[in-house]
């Protein structure tokens, strides 16, 4: 049974390295900067680190020449429905080689509520009761079911005769069958966690101020009841990944040698007393 989806008018953006996925391209934005997030790679996960406060957004690049449906959960919750994840759910619908940037909560058809880092305790995720899952974005990928063409083929003349039918009708509908496409155990199996802790209060998503974004409901037959392709994204702050043995801690700076060490450094106005 066909259900609606959300489908978006859009313009195809390019994606760079950083991108994560095969049937499209998943990137983590900073939208305070527009930089795209470093993706580091750890034990068979992906993370990036996010800035408290930062607001950021989930770009989706469809690198197939058909419509994907983008069922996207950040801390566990439908990003559109509210709903504790499940694959089921809506969905954002993606034309051939289209981009679309999720920069928040759906609030309606034509607005959102800002994603945005904050600390664990004040994320949505944890304000409505649902914390187990903080700290993972997660983009499930469905391929379209094609529309289905009837075929047809000739009837035996004289057993069609024999069979005392007076219908002229020289052909008739054959049924198809369904096609199903499933997804391995293995890929549905979540990595396991890391077990270092954290020092600090991990990072969660809040549920930030209300921006316009439009849409339009759209139908999507998907192919098969699970997904073709997860794709997971964990964060979490820099020190945080740090600590936990993600990104490699950054060296302390130190000053350069000097050539001239002796040479007298050029003299400008000094600053008052107290700065």
């Amino acid at each position: 049974m066909k259900r609606a989806w959300l489908g978006i008018l859009l313009v195809g953006m390019a994606i760079d390295a950083q991108a994560v996925g095969s049937l499209a391209d998943v990137q983590i934005i900073d939208r305070d900067t527009g930089n795209v997030l470093p993706t580091y790679r750890c034990r068979g996960e992906y993370w990036v680190a996010g800035a408290p406060g930062a607001r950021y957004s989930i770009m989706v690049q469809n690198r197939r020449g058909k419509r994907l449906l983008a069922v996207t959960a950040v801390d566990g919750i439908n990003v559109i429905s509210g709903e504790t994840g499940a694959w089921g759910q809506s969905g954002y619908v993606l034309g051939a080689d289209e981009g679309y940037e999720i920069t928040g909560w759906r609030k309606s058809d034509a607005e959102i509520a800002a994603f945005n880092f904050t600390s664990a305790g004040r994320s949505y995720a944890e304000r409505t009761g649902r914390p187990a899952n903080i700290g993972v974005i997660g983009v499930a990928l469905f391929l379209e079911r094609p529309a289905r063409v009837p075929q047809y083929e000739a009837l035996n003349q004289r057993a069609e005769e024999s069979s005392g039918a007076g219908s002229d009708s020289a052909a008739r509908a054959a049924p198809q069958s369904p096609v199903v496409s499933s997804l391995s155990s293995s890929k549905l199996a979540g990595a396991q966690s890391l077990s270092n802790r954290a020092p600090a209060e991990k990072l969660g998503t809040g549920h930030g101020g209300r921006e316009a974004s439009y849409v339009q409901n759209t139908q999507f037959d998907r192919l098969s009841s699970t997904p073709i392709e997860i794709i997971k994204i964990r964060y979490d702050s820099f020190e945080n990944l740090v600590a936990m043995g993600v990104v490699p801690s950054r060296p302390a700076w130190r000053a350069g040698p000097n050539p001239f060490p002796d040479s007298t450094s050029p003299k400008y106005v000094p600053d008052p007393p107290g700065g």
